[in-house]
């Protein structure tokens, strides 16, 4: 019995000893997988789109989206389209596979330029703001819109660096820029626009700071392609403010009002309101003076030394005999000026675009297939040539102004969507997706902001445990109270559901329960709705 209890003790010990060791290597172990579990879970956070598409955006009051076909069904066609134009047009670098660009020379859209010639900068802007809005739908959007990315900045402006050397070709097994090392306007502007998206959708904590890189491009913008006294819209960055040849130029083309509106918000540098005006006024100068009986605006215009007034450019200005005319640039201005009077409400273009809308459906009998590729500012049609989405999605999106036109827009919803990827050129292609993304109602302002959107944004930060503890309750009940006071009227205490908000966020002993990158959105969001409840 002795001998047992001894052999029973002495096996105690070790079975201890095993016991412990057991437990802890099983610590270590929970330990390591946790943080393992907390770096993948940071690592898919970064990668989720918080505003995934379809976003399903409500637009101006008394605009119009088609209404033959259901919302499920156009979110389908803007996908399928998506996924053609990623397959025709989205290409990895292939000499460092971490850079994509957009491909725009499948039809020889460079038989006077370099036949080799791959892109441009703005093909490159037109990928850069399609994935952004289409991640959520295209699991890789983030991947592809950091390749885009990567190949922006490896191709810099020698003017400027913080802009885009406007066009490369492949030559000799390498990538290189051709045709001058210097900017396009256009790009620079949908590159600027897509990283404050790209900020919106996945956050700037990554390994890409897009609010930092946006605010840099915009930037750039201001000090190399803004007329540095009249603050209107040069053609780049090469365009001399003395120059009196092209320094007094603009491109209708270029006037996209509403992101200059963004610019203005994420920035805070007022001079973008002088841009914004000038450009308003230059469009209905225009419009009053050379296209009073159909608001179309030409490819160029160039700066009256003597009336400061601007007028139609004069033939091979720049790039061809219509330079003065409403020709393939100006093709893209009823989608450019339209889309800030949807998401903005500006109504400063409100009588040109009217115009515009009215005279394309009486002069094409209300058929889309009779829109020819080109006029002249009196409506005379330039050739017989017609058919191409170019021309016709943009009268897409100018159609959604008023639903007097809503058969108008029906057909051409129809018109536009049935055109083959395939079939069809770059710049079409491009078009027609940007414009149908909009049509859907699924384009959205980066610096938008709504108490809906507010509501969002907080349960996406609950849900992936970037807002936690205490700090869930006292910030959904903020917002529970803003909207209370809000609907009733008032506006003041609203505000102060606001205010009470933020100061639930800063508070120093919640720090742990919210991330830095979740408290500066939130905070950004709020204060940018006080302001506009405020005013």
């Amino acid at each position: 019995m002795r001998a047992s209890k001894r052999i029973k003790r002495k096996l105690k010990h070790p079975i201890s000893f095993l016991l412990m060791l057991l437990l802890v290597v099983s610590s270590f172990s929970n330990i390591t997988l946790a943080n393992s579990t907390n770096k993948e879970d940071a690592e898919m956070s970064k990668n989720t789109p918080k505003r995934p598409f379809p976003q399903h955006v409500t637009y101006t009051e008394g605009t119009i989206k088609p209404n033959h076909v259901t919302q499920e069904e156009m979110d389908a066609t803007v996908a399928r389209l998506y996924d053609e134009w990623k397959e025709r047009y989205l290409k990895q670098n292939p000499y460092d596979k971490n850079q994509y660009y957009v491909f725009y020379n499948h039809n020889g859209e460079s038989t006077n330029d370099p036949r080799e010639a791959i892109t441009v900068s703005e093909a490159h802007g037109y990928g850069m703001v399609i994935t952004a809005l289409m991640a959520g739908h295209d699991p890789d959007a983030k991947k592809y819109f950091d390749g885009l990315y990567r190949y922006f900045r490896a191709h810099p402006s020698e003017i400027n660096p913080h802009l885009m050397a406007w066009q490369q070709a492949i030559i000799n097994d390498e990538i290189v820029d051709v045709n001058g090392v210097d900017s396009a306007l256009d790009g620079d502007m949908d590159i600027a626009y897509s990283l404050l998206l790209a900020d919106k959708q996945w956050g700037s904590n990554g390994d890409i700071d897009y609010l930092k890189q946006g605010k840099l491009v915009i930037d750039a913008i201001m000090e190399s392609e803004i007329h540095q006294t009249d603050y209107y819209l040069k053609l780049a960055d090469w365009a001399s403010d003395n120059s009196d040849t092209y320094g007094i130029a603009t491109r209708p083309s270029d006037f996209m009002l509403q992101h200059l509106q963004a610019f203005k918000m994420e920035s805070g540098d007022t001079r973008w309101d002088k841009v914004i005006d000038k450009t308003y006024s230059i469009i209905n100068d225009v419009f009053a003076e050379y296209s009073p009986n159909t608001g179309l605006l030409p490819d160029f215009l160039l700066k009256d030394k003597d009336s400061g007034k601007f007028k139609p450019a004069h033939p091979w200005f720049l790039e061809s005999s219509r330079d003065g005319d409403y020709y393939w640039n100006s093709s893209r201005v009823p989608w450019r000026i339209t889309t800030d009077y949807l998401v903005t409400g500006d109504e400063r273009a409100k009588d040109q675009l009217s115009m515009l809308n009215s005279w394309i459906r009486e002069t094409t009998g209300n058929n889309p297939a009779n829109i020819k590729r080109g006029y002249k500012l009196d409506g005379t049609q330039l050739t017989t040539s017609a058919g191409d989405a170019a021309f016709s999605a943009p009268f897409t999106v100018s159609a959604m102004m008023d639903d007097a036109n809503q058969q108008w827009l029906n057909d051409l919803w129809d018109y536009n969507v049935s055109k083959e990827t395939a079939k069809g050129a770059y710049f079409a292609n491009n078009i027609r997706m940007l414009s149908m993304i909009i049509v859907s109602g699924n384009w959205w302002s980066p610096t938008e902001v709504s108490l809906d959107y507010l509501n969002n944004l907080l349960e996406y930060y609950i849900a992936i445990g970037e807002v936690n503890g205490p700090l869930t309750n006292q910030l959904t009940n903020s917002l529970k109270q803003a909207e209370h006071q809000y609907f009733k009227g008032h506006q003041e205490q609203a505000i102060k559901s606001l205010e009470d908000f933020i100061k639930h966020i800063s508070n120093k002993a919640l720090q742990k329960n919210i991330t830095p990158e979740a408290k500066r959105i939130l905070i950004e969001n709020a204060e940018v709705l006080i302001q506009l409840w405020a005013d």
